[in-house]
């Protein structure tokens, strides 16, 4: 991650912008050599949060747990089929 001090990104916010959206990168933001703050794209922070949806139900991660385990076990249908039986 690339880390610039507060004042740096007051002066060059548009450019840090530019960079976080289109090339994905993470920036730090510094206060008295520090990290404050991290500036990231409106698609990673999306990404973030529905990770923390998924992992805060566990309902949800009991089933992705099991369905891990069921694979590792070899506990699954070839997708062939999966189309097959549902007419596909």
């Amino acid at each position: 991650m690339t880390t610039v001090s507060a004042t740096y990104a007051r002066t060059r916010l548009y450019d840090l912008i530019d960079e976080v959206s289109s090339l994905g990168k993470r920036i730090g933001i510094t206060k008295k050599g520090e990290t404050k703050a991290v500036l990231i794209s409106s698609d990673e922070l999306a990404s973030w949060e529905a990770t923390i949806d998924v992992m805060s139900n566990t309902e949800l991660v009991k089933g992705i747990r099991k369905g891990m385990e069921d694979i590792k076990k070899g506990r699954v249908v070839p997708w062939e089929e999966v189309k097959r039986k549902a007419g596909l």
